[in-house]
C-alpha cells in the first residue's frame, strides 16, 4: 500500500539532522582545517594578559587574606540537618572541615555547602557566624549546577590556553554548561578542536587547581579585564559604582563570578565537549558574533557513560525525527516557528483535545473563544505589556497599536467583567483553546518544544478565597488522572510570596495556607497515588503563590507542562467583583474595600514626556461596589502548549502511540490478492467505528507487509486469508506484545471490533486479545 510504503521509506532514510536540502547547505559551508587537531595543543608563549591578570590578583588576594586573618575569632554553633550541633570558630572553621570530621568519603562527594537553607557557600571558605549547614552532593540540583559552573571555568581556561580568546559568559544550564567567547580575528571553533580542548582539561583536572575567591572593587575589575571588551561591558553594566564583587581563580584563569565553586579542579573526573555553535553577545543579533562551546561533566566516569547512553536513547526518541518518520508535522521557511500539522499529526492533536474536553464536561468547565488580536491597552491594563512586549507580535491598525495575543488571561478577565456576577455563579471555570503567538527568538525555536504559534488547554477559574482549596484539589485529581493514563509522573513545589509582591500579606498568607492544605491532603492520599511536595520559598509570581509542576517522562526528564497559579492582581487591574449576597445597609455608597478610591480626574489631559496626550486606560479602576468582593483568579493548564505536549509524548512513547491517540491504529493485510476485497470490507467496518484503518494492497510478500506495518507503528496488524474470509475472522498481531508476533491469534471480526471499541473507551494500554495456543501456521503464510 502506498501510504505504508511512504512511512517505511521515511523510517529507513530519516536522520536527526534533517532532509537532503539541509545536507546540501552543510556541504556548502567551508570545511574545518583537516589538521586543526594536529597543530600545537596550546599557545606558546601563553597569552600576555595571563601575567598581568595574575599579578593583580596575587597582590589583592594577599591583602584580603591578611585582612581576614585579623578578624576576631568567636565560637559559633553549626547545626546539621539531623539536629547535630558542631562548635566552630568564626573566620576559621570551614564546611570542608566539618565534612571531613564526619567522614572523608562525605567530604569527597560533597560539592558545596548551603547555609540556613538558602545561601550557597564554598567548602573551603571559613564560616562567619552560627548557621544551619547542609552538605550538597552532585545529586542535589544546586550541587549539580555548582559542579557544572566550576566545569565551565575549566573549559574557559582550556579555551584561553588554546585560542588566546576573550571569554564572555560561562553558565551552567539544564544539561551541562557552555562558555561563550570571541576568538582572535573572528576565527571559529571546529569539531577538530574538541579533542585538544579535552586534553587541556585533563591536564587541568590532574593539577587539582584550587578555586580561590577574591572580592574586588569595580575600579580594580576594570583594570584586571582591560584586555576584554566583553567583560568591560558586563562590569560597567552590572556592577554599580563604588561597590565590590567577586572573581574566582583556578590556575591561570581569573573570571568575574559570584561563585561558589568546588574546592579544586580535581573534582571534575569526567568531562566531555558535546557541541559548538555560533551566538551573539548578550543574545542580540546587533552585537558581535561569538563562539559557544557546550560541555557536560560528572564526578566519575560511570555517570558519564550512563549519560552518553541516555543521550543515545534520547536521540532515537527525538520528536523531530519521529515527526518526519511518521509524517506528523513539519515547518515551512515562510512561517518559522509555526508547525504545519499533517493529517496524522492532527489525529494525535485532536485525541489530546478530545480527552481534555471530556474532562472539562465532567468537571464543570465552560469552553469559550476570544479574539486573536487586541489593542495593546488590554495588556497595559493587565500589566503584562511591561513583561511581554518584546515577545509580542505588534501591528499598526487604524493608527492604533494591536497585538496578537500571547496569553488568554486578560481576555477572560474581561469576559468575567462584561456583566454583573453573583457568588452563586462561583466557581466560574472558563476554558479556551485559542491560538496564541509569542515572538520567540529564531535561535530558540526547536521543533514543537519552542514555537511561535501554539494552542494551550488554557483555563481560568474565578472563585472565592474559601473555594481555593477545593478547586486546587480537583486540579490535582485532574492531573493524576490525565498523566496517569499516559504513564507520566510529576513533582510538585509550592512557590510562596516573593520579596516584590502586590497585595496584602494577610491575603497571601491565607492563600498559601489553603494551597498547603490541598497539597498535604493530596500527598496523604497514598491509595490514590498521592505525590509528596516541596516548599520553594520566595519564588511565587508577583501576583500570587503558585504550584510548580514538573512532569517526568520515561527517561526521567522533567518537563514544565501543567501550572496552577493564584492571582490577586488581575481582579484588581480589571476591577472584577461579584455580589456576595450579604445585605447592603440602606444608604451605603461604598464598601470598605481594600483598594483606595481612584484620584479625581484632572482638569487637563495627562501628557507623556514628548508632550503628547496620553491614551486613556482601557478601564478606569474602581473600588468595590456595595455588597461585593473580589474573586481570586486561578490560572491553570494540564497539557500546557498542545504542540509541546505532543513533542513530549512522542519522545515518551518513542513514537509507539497508545491506541486511543494513535494516528495509525490498524493495518489490514491480505495474504494474497484474492482476499483484497475482504481486507477492504474489514477496513471499511473499522472506519465506520471511527478507527484509523488502512489496507496494504501492495505486491510485497506477506512478511514484508507485516514488517512494514510494524515499522509504521500500527497498533494492530489484521491478517486475512481464506479461513478468515470464510468465517468472518481476523488474525491479529499486537504491536506491543511480542508473544503475538509469531502466533495465530484468530478472532471473530465483530468480537475484535468490540474489543477495540472498549480499548478506545478505556484509553487503555493493554492487550485486549488473549493469547491462544500456538497452532499450525497459516498455509498461506508458509507459502509466502
Amino acid at each position: 500500500m502506498e501510504k505504508v510504503e511512504k512511512v517505511t521509506e521515511a523510517l529507513k532514510k530519516a536522520t536527526i539532522g534533517g532532509d537532503e536540502k539541509k545536507k546540501a547547505k552543510k556541504e556548502k559551508k567551508a570545511a574545518p582545517p583537516a589538521d586543526a587537531s594536529a597543530g600545537p595543543l596550546e599557545l606558546s608563549p601563553p597569552p600576555s594578559f595571563f601575567e598581568e591578570r595574575i599579578a593583580l590578583f596575587d597582590r589583592l588576594y594577599k591583602e584580603q587574606q591578611e585582612e581576614l586573618a585579623s578578624r576576631p575569632r568567636e565560637d559559633i554553633i553549626i547545626t546539621m540537618p539531623d539536629g547535630t550541633i558542631k562548635v566552630g570558630k568564626s573566620y576559621e572553621t570551614t564546611p570542608a572541615e566539618i565534612a571531613k570530621g564526619i567522614s572523608n568519603s562525605l567530604y569527597k562527594r560533597t560539592v558545596v555547602a548551603r547555609l540556613d537553607g538558602e545561601t550557597l557557600w564554598d567548602l573551603e571558605r571559613p564560616l562567619e557566624k552560627s548557621c544551619k549547614l547542609e552538605l550538597l552532593d552532585f545529586n542535589d540540583d544546586q550541587g549539580k549546577f555548582v559542579f557544572w559552573h566550576s566545569s565551565a571555568h575549566i573549559l574557559g581556561e582550556a579555551c584561553e590556553r588554546r585560542f588566546g580568546c576573550s571569554l564572555c559568559i560561562g553558565p551552567p544550564v539544564d544539561n551541562g554548561f557552555y562558555y561563550e567567547m570571541a576568538l582572535p580575528d573572528g576565527a571559529a571553533v571546529h569539531s577538530t578542536d574538541w579533542a585538544p580542548l579535552e586534553s587541556i582539561v585533563s591536564k587541568v583536572v590532574k593539577e587539582k587547581q584550587p578555586f580561590q575567591r577574591l572580592e574586588m572593587s569595580k575600579e580594580d575589575l576594570l583594570k584586571m579585564f582591560a584586555y576584554n571588551k566583553y567583560k568591560q561591558h558586563i562590569i560597567n553594566d552590572k556592577i554599580p559604582d563604588g561597590t565590590r564583587t567577586t572573581v574566582y581563580r583556578n590556575g591561570p584563569l581569573i573570571d568575574l563570578c559570584r561563585g561558589p565553586h568546588v574546592p579544586d579542579t580535581g573534582r571534575i573526573e569526567a568531562f566531555a565537549i558535546m557541541k559548538n555553535s555560533a551566538s551573539y553577545f548578550l543574545g542580540d543579533a546587533n552585537n558581535d558574533s561569538l563562539q559557544r562551546i557546550y560541555g557536560v561533566s560528572f564526578p566519575d566516569k560511570k555517570q558519564m557513560a550512563a549519560h552518553k547512553k541516555f543521550l543515545e536513547e534520547a536521540a532515537k526518541r527525538d520528536h523531530r525525527l519521529i515527526g518526519k518518520q511518521q509524517e506528523l508535522f513539519y515547518f515551512e521557511e515562510s512561517s518559522p516557528g509555526s508547525a504545519m500539522w499533517l493529517p496524522h499529526g492532527m489525529r494525535i492533536h485532536n485525541a489530546i483535545m478530545d480527552y481534555i474536553k471530556e474532562e472539562y464536561w465532567a468537571r464543570g468547565y465552560d469552553e469559550v473563544m476570544t479574539p486573536n488580536m487586541f489593542n495593546v491597552s488590554l495588556w497595559e491594563q493587565s500589566g503584562h505589556l511591561a513583561h511581554y512586549k518584546e515577545d509580542m507580535f505588534l501591528l499598526d491598525v487604524d493608527k492604533e497599536q494591536f497585538g496578537l495575543k500571547p496569553m488568554n488571561c486578560p481576555a477572560h478577565a474581561m469576559m468575567f467583567r462584561h456583566r454583573e456576577r453573583s457568588h452563586k455563579e462561583l466557581p466560574l471555570r472558563l476554558a479556551d483553546f485559542g491560538v496564541l503567538h509569542r515572538n520567540e527568538a529564531s535561535g530558540a525555536l526547536s521543533g514543537l518544544t519552542r514555537v511561535r504559534r501554539f494552542q494551550q488547554d488554557d483555563a481560568h477559574i474565578f472563585c472565592r478565597e474559601d473555594q481555593i482549596k477545593e478547586e486546587v484539589a480537583d486540579l490535582f485529581d485532574f492531573m493524576r488522572k490525565f498523566y496517569g493514563i499516559l504513564g507520566l509522573t510529576f513533582r510538585l513545589k509550592l512557590s510562596t510570596r516573593p520579596d516584590k509582591f502586590l497585595g496584602e500579606i494577610e491575603t497571601w498568607d491565607r492563600a498559601e495556607a489553603r494551597l498547603k492544605e490541598a497539597l498535604d491532603e493530596f500527598a496523604a492520599s497514598d491509595k490514590d497515588g498521592g505525590v509528596a511536595w516541596e516548599l520553594n520559598p520566595g519564588d511565587g509570581a508577583f501576583y500570587g503563590p503558585k504550584i510548580d509542576i514538573a512532569v517526568l517522562d520515561c527517561l526521567n526528564r522533567p518537563w514544565q507542562c501543567a501550572t496552577i497559579q493564584l492571582d490577586f492582581q488581575q481582579p484588581q487591574n480589571f476591577s472584577l467583583e461579584y455580589q456576595t449576597g450579604e445585605a447592603v445597609q440602606k444608604g451605603e455608597t461604598k464598601a470598605a474595600a481594600e483598594e483606595p478610591a481612584p484620584p479625581a480626574p484632572e482638569a487637563e489631559a495627562e501628557k507623556d514626556k514628548d508632550g503628547k496626550e496620553k491614551k486613556k486606560p482601557l478601564l478606569i479602576k474602581k473600588p468595590l461596589s456595595p455588597g461585593c468582593a473580589r474573586p481570586v483568579m486561578i490560572h491553570r493548564a494540564m497539557a500546557g502548549s498542545i504542540e509541546r505536549f505532543t513533542a513530549i509524548l512522542a519522545e515518551h512513547f518513542a513514537g509507539k502511540w497508545p491506541f486511543w491517540m494513535s494516528p495509525r491504529q490498524v493495518i489490514v493485510i491480505p495474504v494474497g490478492m484474492g482476499f483484497l476485497d475482504y481486507a477492504k470490507e474489514v477496513a471499511s467496518l473499522l472506519k465506520k467505528e471511527k478507527f484509523y484503518a488502512d489496507v496494504d494492497s501492495s505486491g510485497n510478500t506477506l512478511q514484508k507487509k507485516i514488517r512494514n506495518g510494524q515499522l509504521a507503528q500500527y497498533n494492530f496488524v489484521f491478517v486475512v486469508g481464506d479461513d478468515e474470509m470464510r468465517n468472518r475472522k481476523v488474525n491479529i498481531r499486537y504491536r506491543d506484545d511480542t508473544s503475538t508476533q509469531a502466533r495465530d491469534v484468530p478472532f471473530d471480526l465483530e468480537e475484535a471490533v468490540e474489543k477495540l471499541r472498549q480499548l478506545k473507551v478505556d484509553r487503555g494500554m493493554y492487550n485486549p486479545f488473549p493469547h491462544v495456543a500456538e497452532g499450525k501456521k497459516e498455509e498461506e503464510e508458509v507459502k509466502a
